[in-house]
């Protein structure tokens, strides 16, 4: 939100709070147990409509066919992505989606589809990818100071969160792929490039868990450059990527996560000697947000956003099917 409030091309017209049909049909849930959990959800919109303005709509329905409404944004849980940007796409509004666009390659390209006969932007938000901390670090290894490329290696994971944390919640779309896995995966493609494809996978399980809660897996492009990734929701924090040089290795510590304001680091290492660079901070959100607005207005931008989401979730189900995940 603060970042929107940074956007002079975007006005903040509300926030919904679901009906019990919207998210607990057929759930048996009693009328004191969902009243409680709404409340809960009102009161967080209230604060919301008190510190950036815009008004309360009561239930998703009423927001996506509001005519205030351009453009939506879907922070659900994964497994209700598919259905509410369908929906928002058929009432003719713009789509930025919480990573990821959906839990697998099918409903993926369903919304890809109408938001294509609809002339509609669908923006899957992946934030870092924007962070200039990346770009600086393509110049290092463009420039040739690590030597010729011959591994990557990304980790993305943190302690184990509340059991009651939709990201342990199958029927939510929760699992240590959908939720960490994709950063790892979407970094990778953006290191080794598009023509990157997964090798192995391997998901693990932990009893009493019924989505998977750590894995990892191999990918490799068209040149036979490799990116190892890992990943997990009940590990140490971790969030790096190192890069392994004929010359040089570089390390950085908060490559997927760095915040507004927030100056990374990059420790490049030769001949055992540590040489440490401050890499560019950078405003993520605000970046996302405005790209989604160029998708709005720019065919181009908007088709190739289109390609680069189905990408990302075919390489997600590549791994799926790699490591006989359902």
């Amino acid at each position: 939100m603060p970042a929107l409030k940074k956007c002079k091309n975007v006005n903040f017209a509300g926030v919904g709070i679901y009906r019990k049909e919207e998210r607990f049909a057929d759930t048996g849930i009693d009328e004191y147990t969902f009243s409680k959990l709404r409340d809960v959800e009102l009161n967080k919109a209230k604060v919301f409509v008190e510190n950036y303005g815009g008004r309360i709509f009561d239930g998703y329905d009423e927001i996506i066919s509001s005519s205030l409404i351009d453009a939506i944004y879907i922070p659900l849980p994964p497994a209700l992505h598919s259905t509410w940007a369908q929906k928002a796409l058929n009432y003719g509004k713009h789509v930025l989606v919480e990573k990821p666009c959906t839990t697998s390659l099918k409903e993926t390209k369903k919304i890809i589809d109408i938001a294509n006969k609809n002339n509609l932007a669908v923006h899957e938000n992946y934030m870092f990818v924007f962070h200039d901390q990346i770009k600086a670090i393509k110049e290092i290894i463009n420039k040739g100071e690590l030597g010729e490329i011959r591994l990557y290696r990304i980790c993305f994971g943190f302690p184990m969160r509340a059991v009651n944390d939709f990201r342990y919640n199958k029927q939510l779309g929760g699992g240590a792929l959908i939720d960490a896995g994709g950063y790892t995966i979407q970094l990778a493609t953006q290191l080794i490039g598009p023509t990157a494809k997964i090798k192995y996978a391997q998901s693990n399980f932990l009893d009493s868990f019924d989505v998977d809660i750590y894995g990892s897996a191999a990918l490799t492009n068209d040149e036979g450059v490799t990116a190892q990734i890992a990943f997990g929701m009940d590990n140490d924090y971790k969030c790096e990527l190192e890069i392994w040089g004929s010359k040089g290795t570089l390390r950085t510590n908060r490559i997927l996560t760095a915040p507004a304001g927030f100056i990374p680091t990059a420790i490049i290492r030769k001949n055992n000697e540590d040489v440490i660079l401050d890499l560019p901070e950078d405003d993520t959100f605000y970046k996302s947000i405005q790209f989604f607005v160029n998708c709005i207005n720019d065919v181009e931008c908007r088709k190739k956003r289109y390609s680069s989401i189905v990408s990302q979730s075919e390489l997600v189900d590549e791994f799926k099917e790699k490591a006989d995940l359902e």
